[in-house]
């Protein structure tokens, strides 16, 4: 069989399997065979073990393993980070709060804080968008932090790992933060889910509460007290709580221009606010 008609079988079978993007997946794990990329597939001469190999990774992904866990690595924006069991993988829906952060008018040398970073992509890729920036990440979970702790090697992105609920959090910086983002648990606890998401995303990562927003809540109340004057400050949610997250803002009383906003896909992802004295 030509490596066409390999691919072609393994997303047949990965589709069968119930796999959301069986091509693109395919294409993925037999450039990870081949140790090649996915656009030079076509001129790649594959070696005796590559079937094996491949036949083993699509295996794998037909029972729903995410394909992150089988590469090692996850795509976000402008970087690719280390993703195993243990930590969040970054979503490329969450690429959408990327994008309004890098539009924000930042100063040159901004302070930033990630909170939630799970493997610390968001710190990476605003600390490349904003090199000279003073990024701070923040998690609690110990395997996350290991993650972010290797994916932010050699980096300035400075790494805490501490419970994002805790009272007086970087109270130090209180008034001086340019700009709060934050990917936290939001799903309602009980909601289903993918098997890749169940069965092999952290539950700590996932749920929050029984409506979802029991970190985001305190978030908002986190962020009010960090952010300067101006500062700006953006939330993911569940696509069912976009209008609990605006009054989450709304009713400090510390924020203007909240906005709800919406994925690539058209869906409530986030919501956008502006700290005021």
């Amino acid at each position: 069989m030509s490596l066409r008609q390999v691919i072609d079988a393994a997303e047949l079978a990965l589709a069968e399997a119930g796999v959301g993007s069986p091509r693109t997946d395919a294409e993925l794990l037999a450039a990870y065979a081949a140790d090649t990329d996915r656009g030079r597939l076509a001129f790649v001469d594959t070696g005796p073990d590559f079937h094996e190999r491949f036949d083993e990774l699509v295996a794998q992904r037909a029972k729903r393993i995410p394909l992150q866990h089988l590469t090692g690595t996850a795509a976000f924006g402008p970087v690719t980070v280390h993703v195993g069991p243990g930590v969040f993988i970054p979503r490329p829906e969450t690429e959408a709060v990327l994008e309004w952060a890098v539009a924000q008018p930042l100063s040159a040398r901004p302070v930033i804080v990630d909170l939630c970073t799970g493997s610390g992509a968001l710190a990476l890729a605003l600390s490349k968008t904003w090199p000279d920036a003073r990024v701070i990440a923040v998690d609690d979970s110990p395997d996350a932090v290991r993650y972010a702790r290797r994916n932010t090697a050699g980096t300035p992105v400075e790494l805490i790992q501490a419970d994002v609920t805790a009272p007086g959090l970087l109270a130090e910086l209180d008034g001086q933060v340019d700009l709060v983002i934050a990917n936290p648990p939001y799903i309602p606890d009980g909601a289903a889910l993918e098997p890749e998401v169940a069965e092999h995303d952290p539950p700590h990562a996932l749920f929050g509460g029984p409506d979802g927003m029991a970190v985001i809540d305190r978030i908002v109340e986190l962020a009010a007290g960090l952010l300067r004057d101006g500062g700006r400050c953006a939330i993911e949610h569940d696509d069912t709580t976009s209008a609990r997250t605006v009054e989450a803002f709304t009713r400090t009383g510390r924020f203007a221009d909240v906005t709800a906003r919406q994925d690539l896909t058209g869906r409530p992802r986030f919501v956008t606010a502006r700290r005021t004295l």
